[in-house]
């Protein structure tokens, strides 16, 4: 079985990774190992910055805020709104935000909803945090339709 027969199209997630990878590259820090595309991400963390490192993550998703956006055809704006969900869940534990990792799915992958969401990602993140890491796409069957 190839990814094609279960619907996915190599070549228009690769397009969709172009269109977004000069984005993410101008948030990466000294801490970021590799670029974009894999499966997850690489971050060295500063030890002389931190003497008994905690790492607090967050996850966190847009809910009925993503049905607002794709009825309106924005999707800039949701990017922003998840970044700013994780980054708020950190602080309120007294952390410091150091990264983001995403993960994005849709019904179909369209590289014309993935730039703006992900330019509402990065746009939050060049202001919030040390770097976005864009993590992976996938095509969810029963979303976005």
């Amino acid at each position: 079985m190839k990814y094609a027969d279960a619907g996915v199209n190599i070549a228009v997630a690769d397009d969709a990774k172009q269109r977004i990878r000069h984005h993410a590259s101008r948030t990466f820090t000294p801490g970021v190992l590799g670029g974009i595309g894999s499966f997850g991400a690489l971050f060295a963390l500063d030890r002389k910055k931190w003497k008994e490192p905690v790492l607090v993550s967050s996850a966190d998703g847009v809910g009925t805020k993503l049905k607002v956006a794709m009825a309106m055809a924005v999707h800039s704006t949701v990017g922003g709104d998840l970044v700013n969900h994780c980054v708020n869940d950190i602080l309120v534990q007294g952390a410091e935000p150091l990264f983001f990792l995403d993960y994005l799915a849709m019904g179909k992958l369209d590289p014309q909803v993935v730039e703006p969401w992900f330019f509402g990602c990065h746009k939050d993140c060049s202001s919030q945090l040390d770097q976005f890491r864009p993590g992976n796409q996938a095509r969810a069957l029963d979303h976005g339709r």
